[in-house]
């Protein structure tokens, strides 16, 4: 929903532009008097603010932008005036996997893009605060590893989705995982998913999707200036800091934040001041552990005719803080564990325009991540702390990647295509490493092209050819095909996508008294075929814009890389195999609308998923869990004040395992639970200033079911698996200043 506000200051010739999306800065106004004389067009300044002449009343306003819509309307006076921009449906311009920027509506790919204005109507401080809405997207919460995601029903949070910055992708899994809660969205101006493979354009990973976070990167005026704090009631403390300044083709932005939790365990409660007394020490282990994060990037733009340079630099650190209970029979000692996560993200990207709508868009970049862990003796007495050297761990991961592609982008032309190469080097260095270093580099080059035989009808092929130094990179292919007749749009895809063994399935050694895990250099890439089909339709009846989407996908991965017993091997000796296989299924409805000042949302799904024991033993071939989810907002004038909640239904999750003790199929299971949030937001002081409050996790969630057995109270297979930290609030403060325009 979109809506402006006109206001004609009755003591200065005013005109304030405002919007529930963000400042319109740079918005033209063309007046015209309505006694006749000459037209003028004038300009939005950085608040939205327009000097208007002094005298030519009655006078004729005209607003049409891209981004607002159009709309008329008359000032016969100097009484303040309120103008309703209604905009067309809204267009969101996307660049994953594309040739060019353009609107996800024209993208043969179906793309869902998450902008700044729902971030902040979310309040989401970081990746997993943002995707957590999202159907079809799960989280998996570890109290060390962090936040891991599935998509499209994959059982491996993580393994099976790859995340860009910019196109470059994030550097640093644990466990097969990038921790989402490690991902700030300070200075992200939108997220871009595409579910289903990606392989051709990104290469490993992709299989089930990819999201890709875009950065802010021009500064719009010659100087800016922001600060915020957050707050929430489990004890989160957050600050942010930035600005930018730009003159003539260069511009400058800096960003940074500090981001503090003191840790959360049920029964702790929430409030603004904790102040219940608590015995020494009893609350030193908590369920969500204490952490700090600190981050730094800078951003140098340089742009001048059709040659663009950008460079960005970001610098990450994290400790998380395990601390254990007081060891009896006094109490006086207790053993932690510290964790110290250092990622270091550099890329320098070039854009070049070239004649007939081409253009040479490329990037290399380097990223380093290193993870430390300390186990630590502490005295609770003297307040002590003794580290033991022989078990401390640091593992180190770095990776050079080097990307460039040659496009063209003429929507009116029959065909356009895109080539281009794809490097990666990768380095580990771990003590759980052969030889304590391993490398591995990944060479290919890819090619699509967009052919559009009748205006209302793309078909994209593609073919990604890679060569690695560890194993056979697999040829990967795919089709894409879209047909858009007035308002319909209906798209087709086949993709292949693959995953590659990682330095860790194929170089992993790690022996200590309750580990045996080997990795396996004979391994081969995980590959699947998706195919994936979509029906859109969008509309415009009076004021209400309605947008309607249906879609299914089927994906069916092989050559999946597990971990199993080793035959012939000593006692509980595990290693890294291509044995497994599974597949997944899915159905997605949606449904948007904007009418005025409201806007909403629903939808929801089914995800089926492959039970692989069903080949031999009596269980269902297939296990389905639906999801809901669904969102409303309301905006009103003043103050831009905004009204929104968010909400999200995951159903039970099943899946069958084999007992080894009965050698029969045992259900094991993930329960279902509810999420929903409320936001209220205003911008006040010429929308310098944002004001946010709200309470997250209404339905008061903390753990689910989670494992095998019935649930009930005498079945001591059933565990249980955090989601929540119950029902909080949040304050949220932010002051932007701007130069001129």
């Amino acid at each position: 929903m979109l809506l402006c506000v006109v206001t004609v200051s009755a003591t200065a010739q005013h005109l304030q532009l405002t919007a529930n999306n963000g400042v319109p800065a740079g918005v033209q106004v063309h007046l015209s008097s309505v006694n006749g004389g000459k037209d003028t067009v004038l300009t939005a300044d950085a608040r939205g603010r327009i000097v208007l002449p002094a005298s030519g009343y009655p006078m004729t306003i005209a607003v049409h932008n891209m981004r607002y819509g159009k709309a008329t309307d008359t000032i016969g006076g100097r009484w303040p005036k309120v103008m309703w921009l209604e905009p067309e449906t809204i267009q969101e311009v996307v660049v994953t996997g594309q040739y060019g920027a353009r609107t996800a509506d024209n993208a043969v790919q179906k793309i869902e893009v998450i902008d700044r204005r729902k971030i902040e109507a979310m309040a989401a401080q970081n990746l997993k605060d943002v995707l957590t809405n999202q159907l079809e997207i799960r989280m998996d919460n570890d109290p060390i590893l962090g936040t891991a995601m599935s998509m499209q029903g994959s059982r491996r949070y993580g393994a099976d989705a790859k995340i860009l910055i910019d196109g470059v992708p994030v550097t640093g899994k644990l466990n097969g995982a990038v921790d989402l809660s490690q991902i700030n969205l300070a200075n992200i101006e939108r997220v871009e998913i595409i579910k289903g493979p990606m392989s051709v354009s990104y290469g490993t990973d992709a299989i089930a999707g990819t999201v890709n976070l875009i950065t802010r990167k021009q500064v719009a005026n010659k100087s800016e200036l922001y600060a915020g704090t957050y707050y929430e009631t489990p004890g989160t403390y957050n600050i942010t800091a930035g600005g930018g300044i730009r003159g003539g083709a260069h511009s400058l932005r800096i960003d940074g934040f500090r981001n503090f939790f003191g840790g959360w365990s049920p029964g702790r409660g929430a409030s603004f001041l904790e102040n219940t007394p608590q015995l020494a020490d009893t609350g030193r282990w908590m369920l969500w552990k204490p952490r700090e994060q600190y981050q730094a990037a800078i951003q140098y733009v340089y742009s001048r005719g059709k040659t663009s340079l950008n460079y960005k630099s970001s610098n990450f650190y994290e400790i998380i803080t395990n601390r254990g209970m007081p060891m009896l029979p006094y109490g006086e000692m207790a053993f932690d564990n510290r964790f110290l996560t250092t990622r270091l993200d550099n890329a320098l990207y070039l854009n070049q325009e070239m004649p007939k709508g081409a253009h040479i868009n490329a990037f290399v970049a380097y990223n380093a991540y290193k993870r430390v862990k300390e186990d630590i003796a502490n005295d609770l007495t003297t307040l002590t702390e003794t580290k033991d050297p022989a078990l401390q761990d640091t593992s180190k991961y770095s990776e050079v990647n080097s990307r460039a592609t040659y496009a063209t982008a003429n929507k009116d032309a029959k065909l356009d295509y895109e080539a281009g190469y794809d490097v990666n080097v990768q380095y580990a260095n771990s003590t759980q490493i052969t030889d304590r270093e391993q490398r591995m580099a990944n060479y290919a080059v890819f090619a699509s092209a967009e052919y559009r035989p009748f205006s209302q009808v793309t078909v994209r092929p593609g073919l990604r050819l890679a060569y690695n130094t560890r194993y056979n990179a697999p040829l990967v292919p795919s089709l894409h095909a879209m047909y858009k007749p007035g308002n319909f749009t209906l798209r087709a895809s086949w993709a292949r996508g693959f995953r590659q063994p990682g330095l860790k399935d194929l170089y992993f050694d790690f022996v200590d008294i309750n580990h045996n895990i080997h990795g396996n250099t004979d391994l081969k890439a995980e590959s699947s075929d998706n195919w994936l089909a979509s029906a859109g339709y969008a509309v415009k009846q009076g004021e209400a814009n309605w947008r309607f989407n249906v879609s299914g996908w089927y994906n069916d991965v092989r050559d999946l890389i597990t971990l199993v017993l080793k035959p012939g091997g000593a006692t509980n000796e595990y290693w890294y195999q291509n044995i497994s296989h599974f597949v997944t299924k899915g159905m997605q409805v949606n449904a948007d609308v904007q009418v005025g000042k409201w806007s909403a949302s629903a939808g929801g799904s089914c995800m089926g998923t492959y039970n692989q024991l069903s080949e031999t033993l009596a269980v269902p071939a297939f296990s389905y869990s639906p999801e809901v989810r669904g969102s409303i907002t309301r905006t009103f004038p003043w103050h831009n004040l905004s009204v929104a909640a968010f909400y999200k239904y995951t159903g039970r999750a099943v899946v069958y395992i084999l007992n080894s003790d009965t050698n029969t199929p045992q259900q094991s299971r993930m329960g279902s639970y509810h999420m929903a949030d409320v936001t209220v937001s205003a911008k006040v002081w010429h929308q310098r200033i944002t004001l946010a409050g709200g309470c997250k996790n209404l339905f008061d969630v903390t753990n689910i079911l989670s494992g095998g057995g019935d649930g009930s109270a005498h079945s001591s297979a059933a565990t249980t698996a955090a989601v929540g930290m119950g029902r909080y609030y949040f304050v949220k403060t932010e002051i932007r200043l701007h130069g001129k325009k």
